[in-house]
């Protein structure tokens, strides 16, 4: 079960993890409807070191990026299923538009995202730079947060 992190936090914890040699993987993303390819994604995530990381966009941040009807979920319930999640060691929040000032900060060993962004990888460079690998992963056909709110209110009578 994973355990909630301030950024400052996370980045002490990263140095413990450092000095024990563990493999530090990072991921991120909104997580506003958790679904089974989210779930997926973050088990492959976390097959590829010893701890995964998982930063979640705010509620801020998710409405910049989705507009004004999102989130679905608020950010501190995102969190705590986050949390929830076997393969999620360590759950944070940026309110940035992307997370390239925390990957910096954290400096993981594996960056990962789904292959979505393949195009754009925020923190590709950083984590590079300093040895690390980058990940695209396939995502799990079928599964979208967007598609299942816009499938909901096809519903709606």
């Amino acid at each position: 079960m994973g355990q909630y992190f301030t950024r400052d936090e996370l980045q002490a914890r990263r140095a413990e993890w450092k000095r024990a040699g563990r493999k530090v993987v990072f991921t991120n993303g909104c997580y506003d409807l958790l679904h089974p390819g989210h779930v997926r994604l973050l088990e492959r995530s976390r097959s590829l070191g010893d701890v995964l990381i998982l930063a979640l966009n705010t509620d801020a941040s998710v409405a910049r990026y989705k507009g004004p009807s999102r989130p679905l979920t608020p950010e501190a319930e995102r969190a705590a299923l986050a949390c929830a999640l076997e393969a999620v060691d360590a759950v944070t929040l940026f309110d940035e538009d992307t997370p390239r000032e925390l990957i910096a900060a954290v400096l993981p060993d594996v960056l990962v995202k789904g292959a979505d962004w393949s195009h754009f990888i925020a923190g590709r460079e950083e984590v590079e730079a300093a040895g690390g690998a980058v990940h695209a992963l396939p995502l799990e056909p079928g599964f979208s947060s967007t598609n299942i709110e816009q499938e909901l209110l096809r519903r709606q009578p």
